[in-house]
């Protein structure tokens, strides 16, 4: 069993009851599922780009990613609807938990002059986004083979129904937030 999915049910749970006063053990926050989106802008003049992006967001992941296409088109930036613009990835369970524990523990204290990730990126309803400037973070990611660095975004989705609880569930699971 995963490392963070056993804390998570051993330790977090009966914390967060206790803090929020749940009345059910049911109605604690858990994390969802992580979204991991990689927009890949130059895709427009050089499909090749594409096709690296895809491949780096799959060892990253582990699972393969899909290729999102664009919705509308825009003339200004050469774009039409329909074309492959981006590509992402939904991880849920076992994955999602390997994942975050790959990001908390190991690729965040890799990111230069790292002081903790914003307290304000949350949306509202509970879930977390968190963008990421270079894909090199990740250990997995060889830096002689990289074309190009490029950045993404990694949407956390919860149950929780505050940033409140939100912020406590993912402030147990260890996410560096600043101060």
């Amino acid at each position: 069993m995963n490392r963070l999915k056993e804390k998570f049910q051993n330790d977090i749970t009966p914390a967060l009851v206790s803090k929020f006063e749940y009345k059910s053990v049911m109605q604690t926050p858990k994390i969802e599922k992580i979204v991991i989106n990689m927009g890949v802008g130059d895709a427009v003049q050089n499909s090749k780009a594409l096709d690296a992006a895809v491949e780096d967001l799959e060892i990253i992941a582990g699972q393969k990613p899909i290729v999102t296409k664009a919705k509308k088109s825009i003339a200004g930036f050469r774009l039409r609807e329909g074309m492959p613009i981006g590509t992402k990835v939904t991880l849920r369970g076992e994955r999602m938990y390997d994942f975050l524990d790959k990001l908390i523990s190991v690729a965040l204290p890799r990111v230069r002059d790292f002081r903790g990730v914003s307290t304000k990126a949350f949306d509202g309803r509970g879930n977390y986004t968190l963008g990421v400037k270079e894909q090199l973070i990740f250990p997995e990611i060889d830096y002689d083979k990289v074309s190009k660095v490029r950045g993404m975004d990694i949407v956390i989705v919860t149950t929780a129904n505050t940033d409140e609880e939100a912020r406590e569930l993912l402030t147990q699971f260890g996410m560096p937030f600043q101060k």
